[in-house]
């Protein structure tokens, strides 16, 4: 059985202007009509039950029509048809098309879009408007509070700390580069910067190594050629991810020697 008639179809077309409505379009409407209300009417019944409820409210049904992407409106006000004892209308507001025409535009909604930043590159939070700035006090001084003031806590960035293995591992591959001899000892030491899985540490103080003794010995070929044979092994080591230290522009230069 259908609860709602056509001529209820025919009396909302009137109220909204529509007086030539077909009796096949009213027809064919009223079945949709129907079907959309017993929609949101279910929609409505799960919301209550999810509120725990016993009884059906009109917040239930607004949460019905957000999920449907229906503007909810508020409950109108309606006014006897005078002469018509049955017959209702809206009491909407007269607005003013030139008080609508004068009215300031309203801002336009931004466009949805995508930015991929860095949190953080091997530890290190970056310097950049997408990240938060970390203030450090310039002096060790500390400033002084009131006592209505909160505390407030710095905290400082972190730091890699490298163990008593690590140091000494780069302290040798340091020594071994600036000795600038071709022994068995120094090929050794290649073939671990370009196998050894636990070196990821040690990138950034090897990145600052080459970058210093480049920019200080540029006329110095041999110590340019053992740097670039320790970017290659580098390079090379497949459990290391270099890409983030090629910013550098000693260490730019000295990569694209390296692949000559």
């Amino acid at each position: 059985m259908s609860i709602v008639p056509k001529e209820t179809i025919e009396v909302i077309a009137q109220s909204i202007g529509i007086n030539n409505l077909s009796q096949d379009a009213a027809l064919a409407l009223a079945p949709d009509v129907e079907y959309r209300m017993r929609e949101i009417m279910q929609e409505a019944i799960k919301c209550m039950r999810h509120s725990k409820q016993t009884t059906l409210t009109a917040v239930d049904v607004d949460g019905a029509l957000n999920l449907r992407n229906v503007e909810a409106r508020g409950p109108p006000r309606f006014k006897r048809v005078i002469g018509h004892r049955n017959l209702f209308y809206i009491d909407d507001k007269d607005v003013d098309l030139k008080d609508v025409i004068e009215a300031p535009l309203p801002k336009a909604p931004l466009d949805t879009t995508i930015l991929c930043h860095w949190l953080a590159i091997e530890g290190v939070q970056p310097a950049i408007p997408e990240n938060a700035s970390v203030e450090v006090p310039s002096d060790g001084k500390k400033v002084e509070q009131k006592d209505d003031a909160l505390p407030v806590e710095i905290k400082l960035p972190v730091k890699h700390v490298l163990s008593r293995e690590l140091q000494l591992y780069f302290d040798k591959i340091t020594e071994l580069t600036m000795s600038r001899s071709d022994s068995a000892l120094f090929k050794q030491a290649l073939v671990s910067l370009a196998t050894d899985s636990g070196l990821h540490p040690l990138v950034p103080y090897f990145t600052y190594f080459i970058a210093d003794e480049v920019s200080r010995g540029l006329n110095d070929y041999s110590l340019l050629f053992a740097l670039m044979r320790i970017v290659q092994s580098l390079l090379q080591n497949p459990h290391i991810h270099i890409e983030p230290y090629k910013r550098g522009q000693y260490v730019r230069d000295l990569l694209d020697k390296s692949h000559l």
